[in-house]
């Protein structure tokens, strides 16, 4: 199995878990659990693997990623109960899942020997699109256009560091590694610091 594929199979074990807990929240029955998690775990990888014309979709090649997907919901579905402060879990879960799947994007349109604006693209797409159908579907506010929040500009940053990597003539590995690390500590910072962006305020009209 390649890292590749790893860093996918984590991604969508990830995202299925935080699907299923904003399921969960929504009081949806073990179908919609299934679904939600399958949308957030598959979504960003699916629009990515479209838009790089990469035939078959990966999920659709591999149906186990569908299965890990919908294994998470059912384990989710009756554990759910247990967990305390479940947006908190989410929230955390993400940054991590958004961690492994910027480098899967990255590294997916890395091995096509994509330019590196479209590379950085990609990994952002693969990062961010599935956890914004999930909220979308289930009525909260995506966490992806949360105010002035630290979020895509986290997929953005660490992709650039693994293109920058890469052309510093670092190893893929080490550079989707490096992409990782940094989505996820700018993510983490900005959950346990709050860091943030600026927000553009509208000002009155001048009389």
């Amino acid at each position: 199995m390649s890292f590749l594929t790893l860093l996918d199979y984590a991604s969508v074990l990830v995202f299925a878990l935080t699907g299923a807990l904003v399921a969960s929240r929504a009081q949806l029955d073990v179908v919609g659990f299934a679904f939600v998690a399958c949308l957030t775990a598959v979504g960003g990888g699916t629009v990515r693997d479209l838009l790089l014309d990469r035939h078959p979709v990966f999920w659709v090649d591999d149906p186990n990623f569908i299965l890990l997907a919908a294994g998470a919901a059912g384990i989710v579905f009756v554990t759910a109960h247990l967990v305390e402060s479940r947006m908190k879990w989410v929230i955390w879960l993400d940054s991590f899942a958004l961690a492994v799947a910027v480098p899967a994007g990255t590294g997916a349109a890395l091995a096509m020997g994509k330019p590196p604006v479209i590379v950085v693209l990609m990994g952002m797409a693969t990062g961010s699109l599935g956890g914004l159908m999930r909220d979308v579907v289930c009525n909260e506010v995506p966490l992806v256009l949360k105010q002035g929040e630290l979020y895509i500009s986290c997929a953005m940053a660490g992709a650039i560091t693994a293109v920058t990597a890469i052309w510093a003539r670092l190893d893929t590995g080490p550079a989707l590694l490096a992409c990782g690390a940094v989505c996820w500590g700018l993510r983490a910072g900005s959950i346990a610091f709050g860091w943030h962006l600026p927000v553009y305020k509208s000002r009155p009209p001048r009389s």
